[in-house]
């Protein structure tokens, strides 16, 4: 949370400028960037579809220390309205591949849109998909945590249906105190989305301006997408 919060907001205080902003983190999950944002010193608010997420984020806060406001939110809501209008809106950790369809991305940049303020920043980062698709890679490398006490890996099953969509498999392998394992999965589908593919769409909601961010300029972990209202 520290990290990617020192990182983004090094990027928003670039793009938006200085001093105490308003965030909206639209697709919050348990606050990984609100509350890093927060830290920063942001004004931020974060909604996500998953009230478990929210519950989740509202207690990292207060564990944290710090005053951010979180709440439900579906971006498909043609009504959705937030305490807007913000001075910089964002959506990390691949969230947006989440929606399968241009008609409900355009339907949430929309959204995203119309609780911006005028000349406002959108964020939004996303995997490198444009090189994924070279490979259609079926797993990720496992990676360790807590001293070999866990263990997080992927796998990928692309669906042979011409969208280029895959289900995601996470698993979660945790080794308990008596040396026994329990391994855990959870599965989501992902649109895997081409840079332009994303840029038109925010194109077609209205944004202007729109540009890509490599990691190698940023220091965060995914490309982001900047874009204005």
């Amino acid at each position: 949370m520290v990290r990617q919060g020192e990182v983004l907001g090094k990027l928003i205080r670039k793009e938006a400028g200085d001093g105490s902003l308003s965030v909206w983190d639209c697709t919050c999950g348990i606050g990984t960037q609100s509350i890093g944002l927060a830290l920063q010193g942001h004004s931020v608010v974060g909604t996500d579809i998953s009230r478990e997420a929210v519950n989740r984020a509202t207690r990292e806060a207060l564990s944290f220390g710090v005053l951010a406001s979180f709440g439900v939110a579906n971006l498909l809501d043609r009504a959705l309205r937030v305490d807007g209008p913000f001075d910089v809106v964002l959506s990390c950790d691949n969230s947006l591949p989440h929606l399968l369809s241009d008609h409900d991305l355009v339907l949430a940049a929309s959204n995203i849109r119309s609780n911006l303020k005028s000349n406002g920043t959108f964020l939004a980062s996303i995997r490198d998909y444009d090189e994924i698709l070279e490979t259609r890679p079926n797993s990720t490398m496992p990676r360790v945590f807590d001293d070999g006490r866990r263990i997080v890996f992927q796998v990928w099953d692309w669906l042979n249906d011409g969208s280029r969509n895959y289900v995601f498999h996470l698993f979660i392998m945790t080794r308990a105190p008596d040396g026994s394992w329990a391994v855990s999965v959870h599965d989501a589908q992902y649109r895997a989305m081409r840079r332009l593919e994303l840029a038109r769409v925010l194109m077609d909601a209205g944004f202007s301006g729109t540009r890509w961010l490599m990691p190698e300029e940023t220091g965060y972990y995914q490309p982001i997408v900047i874009a204005r209202n």
